[in-house]
């Protein structure tokens, strides 16, 4: 583990992705773990079934709090002003109704196959990103003195980027609490491998429960903005330097929204915000190296297209894809959109999926670091081979 950001100009003999054509790209995967509601990040306000279907929990271009305008059917949540402006200025895309190929609702599960790139749950010792570095590494496509490396941020190294490669850890001394989210997912694991523990661990939480329950009424948790720019900058930090590694990896966890969402300036309006100020302090931190950078933000999967009785929305399917980045060819929204009518959604409860998201990833890496597309079909993501790459994403 490296204790601290100064580790960040001792390197030596770190990865560098070189390609004949003079090219030293960046790639910066942001794992949001609790499934984000892509409707509230970015809405349909074009949908003449949107308004009907949310009410007033609908962002609406004139409501009281205005979304940004993206084009002339879909807007941003209005806490999101700098993503707004990489798009404006051609450096972010938006992937909407997109999913990866798992249709059910257990986080476990959904995050398992988000981060392995396998078809189905199952245990993985790896995770698509890894794999992907480590096809670099064996088809000669990295220039290095020493084993090219891959880098994980956090206190826990995400699945996504651990296998065969070496992997760099960092993870900011300010590190929040787990969330309740992953804390049952832990209990989850526990339950099958070891009962007398998760016996503990249930009764244990059970107590801390009781004991912080006056706090928790008095001073309701926010979301932690602080972390959220610490762990992302400072892996921009990492990616930017001459010599150092050229993927990274980070999670994020929060967006399990089941009640009092806060879509227009609540919880989720707040964890928004934090994810925006995140991705600012990416492209502050990058530098110069900005325009050879792609970061994805991508999640197990979205969230009810109604509103449930507790102003929240539950366990869904297709959602958005977040890019942002200076070698982006972007300013646009990419979505085949399937409709917001009860016929059109998925099982008459979620927006339906249209778009896979292998399918986005895969564009990224054969078009940014250059993974030759036999290697996305047969290793990255295995069994995906009719999953064509998403042409135009990088300029």
């Amino acid at each position: 583990m490296l204790a601290g950001s100064g580790a960040l100009f001792a390197w030596a003999n770190l990865p560098r992705l070189a390609h004949a054509e003079g090219r030293d790209p960046r790639f910066l995967t942001i794992i949001l773990r609790g499934a984000l509601d892509g409707l509230a990040t970015v809405a349909p306000v074009g949908d003449p079934d949107w308004i009907p279907l949310r009410g007033e929990n609908a962002l609406r271009l004139d409501g009281k709090v205005s979304p940004l305008k993206l084009d002339d059917f879909f807007a941003l949540n209005p806490a999101m002003p700098n993503l707004h402006r990489m798009f404006q200025a051609n450096e972010a895309i938006i992937v909407h109704a997109c999913a990866t190929p798992y249709r059910e609702r257990s986080h476990f599960d959904g995050q398992d196959l988000l981060e392995s790139g396998l078809p189905q749950p199952s245990p993985s010792e790896s995770g698509w990103l890894n794999r992907a570095l480590h096809g670099l590494a064996s088809a000669g496509r990295i220039d290095v003195a020493g084993s090219a490396r891959a880098l994980g941020v956090g206190p826990a190294l995400p699945l996504v980027v651990r296998g065969p490669a070496p992997v760099l850890t960092w993870s900011p001394q300010n590190a929040p609490s787990a969330s309740e989210d992953t804390a049952r997912r832990i209990l989850e694991l526990y339950r099958h491998a070891d009962a007398k523990l998760a016996m503990a661990m249930e009764e244990n939480a059970k107590l801390v429960a009781i004991e912080h329950a006056d706090d928790m009424r008095r001073a309701p948790g926010n979301p932690p903005r602080a972390y959220f720019a610490d762990a992302a900058g400072t892996a921009a930090k990492f990616l930017s330097q001459p010599n150092g590694p050229r993927v990274g990896a980070l999670a994020l966890d929060g967006w399990d929204t089941h009640n009092n969402e806060g879509i227009g300036g609540g919880r989720l309006s707040q964890l928004l915000g934090s994810l925006d100020g995140a991705l600012a302090a990416v492209k502050t931190n990058m530098g110069p190296a900005w325009r050879e950078t792609v970061v994805v933000l991508v999640t197990e999967f979205g969230r009810t297209a109604r509103i449930n009785g507790t102003d929240g929305t539950d366990h869904g399917t297709a959602t958005v894809a977040l890019l942002a980045g200076g070698a982006l060819k972007g300013g646009h929204v990419i979505a085949d959109w399937p409709g917001l009518k009860p016929a059109d959604l998925y099982e008459d409860r979620d927006l339906r999926p249209t778009t896979d998201l292998r399918a986005v990833l895969k564009g990224v890496l054969k078009d940014h670091l250059r993974v030759e597309e036999r290697t996305l079909a047969e290793t990255v993501f295995p069994g995906s081979k009719n999953v064509k790459p998403l042409p135009g994403l990088v300029g």
